[in-house]
Order: C-alpha cells, then sequence, then structure tokens
C-alpha cells in the first residue's frame, strides 16, 4: 500500500513487532514486499536474546528502522507486581506469565507507532492463541483508529504459506537466515516472570514432558540438598527487599529482587506446572510453564496477607481474583473493568507490609513465620491456652440468633415431607 505526496510516492510506514525467529522475519520481508516502509519492534521483557543481533537481522532482512526497547523494570514494577497484589492464577495453577507481559509490549508498540506518524501495526501471532486477542485489545484501546495487519488471519498470507516448509523456502528466497535444524519440537515464550512450552511434541495431554523441556527450573532430583530460606519484605504489597538468609545475599532494587528471586527459584526446582487449560476462543490447550521467581514472590505475599489482612477483605479479594486472572488472560488489562478492580485490589493491600520468610527445599515452598507492624494476629486471643479476654459465653447468643432461619428452613422442609406422606 502506498501514498502521494505533493509529486512524491511515499511508501506507508508499519510498525512491526519483531522478534528475530522466522515468523516475523518472514512477515518483515513480505510487509516489504507488499510496498511498506516496515519499522521493527523489540520489547525486551526479560527474554534470553542477543538483542544486537536481532536488531542486525531486522535491518538485513529490509526494516527502515529497529526500536529495541528496554522494559523489563517497568514489567516487574508496573504489571509483574500488579498482579502479586491480587495472588492471581489462571484456572488455578497458572501465574499468567505470557499474559502479563502482552500489555506492556502492546503499549509500547502503539507509543512508537504515534511516534512515528503512522496507524499500521503487524504482529506474528497465531488465529488460534491467545496473543493475537490480547495484542489487538491493546492497540484499540490505546488508538481506536489503529489499522492492524495480522497476517495469520489474511487470506492472502495463509494462501501462500500454508506451514514452516513454505516459509523457510521464502526465507531462503530472500536471504534471511534461518535455522530450521535447531528448532525444538515445541513453542516456547519466555520472559522474566516464565517461560512456557506447548504445541509440538507436548499437545498429546497423556505423556508426561520430557525433563529436557525444563530450561528455567531444575528438577527436584538435581537440587540442592539443603534448604535455602529467604525473607521478602513487603510495604503496601508490594516487595521492597528480599534477603537469602542462608548466605546474607539482599536485593532491594526492583529487577534485581526478581531477577534473584529467580536465581533461587531455579536452584531449588521452584516453579513447575503442567496443564490443560481454556484458551479465550474456547480451545483447550496444553501449557508446561516454569514461574520460578513468580511462585516465590505470590506464596511470600500470601503469607503475609494471613497476618494482617481483615477476614472478609481477604474472602471478597479470593472471590473477585479468578475474575481478575481470567479478565488479564483475555487481553482485557486495558479495560474499565479491569481498572475497577484493580482499584479493589490496591486498596485490599492498605497495611500489607511486613516480612514473610519462605523455605524452599527440593521443588517445596514452606512457610517459615511471618511478622508485620500491622498485625491483625493476637496470640493471646487465638491461644487454647488462655481465654485472652475473649468470653466464651457470649456466643451463646450469636450461636442461638444465627441458628433461627435454620431452624425454620428445616422444620417446614420436614412439615412438607409429612404432608407428602399423608397424600
Amino acid at each position: 500500500m502506498q501514498e502521494y505526496r505533493g509529486n512524491h510516492m511515499a511508501k506507508e510506514k508499519v510498525i512491526l513487532a519483531y522478534s528475530g525467529g522466522l515468523d516475523t522475519s518472514v512477515i518483515l520481508k513480505w510487509l516489504v514486499n507488499k510496498g511498506f516502509d516496515v519499522i521493527a519492534y523489540v520489547a525486551n521483557v526479560g527474554q534470553n536474546e542477543d538483542f544486537n543481533a536481532i536488531e542486525k537481522k531486522a535491518y538485513a532482512t529490509g526494516a527502515s528502522n529497529v526500536y529495541v526497547l528496554d522494559l523489563r523494570k517497568e514489567f516487574v514494577t508496573e504489571y509483574i507486581f500488579k498482579a502479586a497484589k491480587a495472588n492471581v492464577l489462571y484456572e488455578g495453577k497458572y501465574l499468567l506469565g505470557t499474559s502479563i507481559a502482552r500489555p506492556l509490549i502492546a503499549k509500547y508498540h502503539i507509543e512508537i507507532a504515534k511516534k512515528e506518524g503512522t496507524l499500521y501495526v503487524a504482529h506474528g501471532a497465531t488465529g488460534k492463541g491467545n496473543d493475537q486477542v490480547r495484542f489487538e485489545f491493546g492497540y484499540y484501546a490505546l488508538m481506536p483508529e489503529v489499522k492492524i495487519i495480522s497476517p495469520w488471519k489474511d487470506p492472502e498470507w495463509l494462501g501462500q504459506f500454508e506451514g514452516r516448509s513454505d516459509m523457510i523456502a521464502y526465507a531462503r528466497q530472500f536471504d534471511i537466515p534461518v535455522k530450521a535444524s535447531t528448532k525444538k519440537p515445541y513453542s516456547e515464550d519466555e520472559n522474566l516472570l516464565h517461560i512456557s512450552h506447548e504445541a509440538g511434541i507436548l499437545e498429546d495431554a497423556a505423556m508426561r514432558c520430557p525433563s529436557e523441556v525444563f530450561s528455567h527450573t531444575l528438577s527436584p532430583q538435581d537440587a540442592p540438598d539443603r534448604e535455602t530460606v529467604v525473607a521478602i519484605e513487603f510495604i503496601d504489597g508490594i516487595p521492597v527487599k528480599v534477603t537469602n538468609e542462608t548466605d546474607g545475599i539482599e536485593k532491594s532494587d526492583p529487577l534485581d529482587m526478581f531477577l534473584y528471586l529467580n536465581t533461587l527459584g531455579h536452584d531449588n526446582a521452584i516453579g513447575r506446572v503442567d496443564m490443560v487449560e481454556n484458551r479465550y476462543i474456547g480451545i483447550k490447550s496444553r501449557g508446561v510453564y516454569e514461574t520460578p521467581g513468580g511462585s516465590i514472590l505470590w506464596f511470600a505475599h500470601r503469607d503475609l496477607e494471613g497476618i494482617c489482612m481483615d477476614k472478609e477483605v481477604m474472602h471478597l479479594r479470593d472471590m473477585l481474583m479468578p475474575k481478575y486472572a481470567e479478565l488479564i488472560y483475555n487481553g482485557y488489562w486495558f479495560s474499565p473493568e479491569f481498572d475497577f478492580l484493580s482499584a479493589a485490589f490496591n486498596k485490599s493491600q492498605e497495611l500489607i507490609t511486613g516480612t514473610a520468610k519462605v523455605v524452599l527445599y527440593k521443588g517445596n515452598m514452606i512457610g517459615a513465620g511471618v511478622s508485620s507492624p500491622y498485625s491483625l494476629y493476637n496470640e493471646a486471643l487465638g491461644s487454647m491456652e488462655v481465654s485472652g479476654g475473649y468470653q466464651p459465653v457470649d456466643c451463646k447468643g450469636f450461636i442461638n440468633i444465627n441458628a433461627i432461619r435454620l431452624q425454620a428452613h428445616h422444620y417446614w422442609l420436614k412439615a412438607r415431607a409429612m404432608d407428602e406422606k399423608k397424600e
């Protein structure tokens, strides 16, 4: 697509979310060959990549400009910590590692488009997965007039590329470097929070995940035969310091803290999950996840809440959490309902301040004590040895009053059963 400016013809700019892999490299060249001025956008959210090499490859493949943005610290402070406040888990297991990163990536995708003065953005997410929804919801929310190019939903693209072999042939035709021989028989997505493994050989849900798939965690068999005790300090639900009480190492910078928790989790076999989940579009898929640092953080945060969060607030938060997790999973980070729930969770974290200690040992996390200046725990009141000012006789009236409706309900059930017998 081209546009005319005066007597000069100018190509339409498109910002492509670029990873340097086969798919996005072929998409880059395909867009160039269709007449676009392609600007590559590479988001560093903690994946283990050579970003200099990715930038060079993008230019070599035809990009007119390349943005490589280090988003790791913002990912930790504004996305991971925000999700940790709610202890989010999707379908009881998944810590939403991929899902939480997508709105951040989409945010800067649109910022670059605005800076470059274009409405066109492109991505390489497939038409069967969740990422297409997460990215595109973000684009529409942040720039409603956006024009999205999604090749894996484009009939022309689908007619040209039926499978990986077609893409490899196209790459070779245009001298795009391909490492086809080293491709793993499953797909992966990696960032600071986790790495996911899915598709390929993992599509057989009855097959145990091969040990060689795991890369961010040791197996419990290989983990050290000794405990590691880590203390995490929080202020209003936000972690502010991590201390390894085994060797004295301390971290207080948010990014450094999370990187260190990932190291501790890796070394102690923490954070493996293998599950069949429900995608937004209705397809069930198997995901194998490794979330070492996130698992430790979630565990410690929940433990601290036990001592300083009000009972009814906790129970309401726990009722709302699955909806919050579903919104994140389905790509509604920028929705009004997400903002509404975020405000509630932020309110719930007032006075969630203190320290939670966790023992890490061969895949296990064990609570090792919690303390808070705002503790609601009264040792004397909860003791089975002393009264602590509690008057057990007060329970008699409390129980009698709350039993009234139970007595009435079962009285009428019994009365109806007797009437039915008479008939």
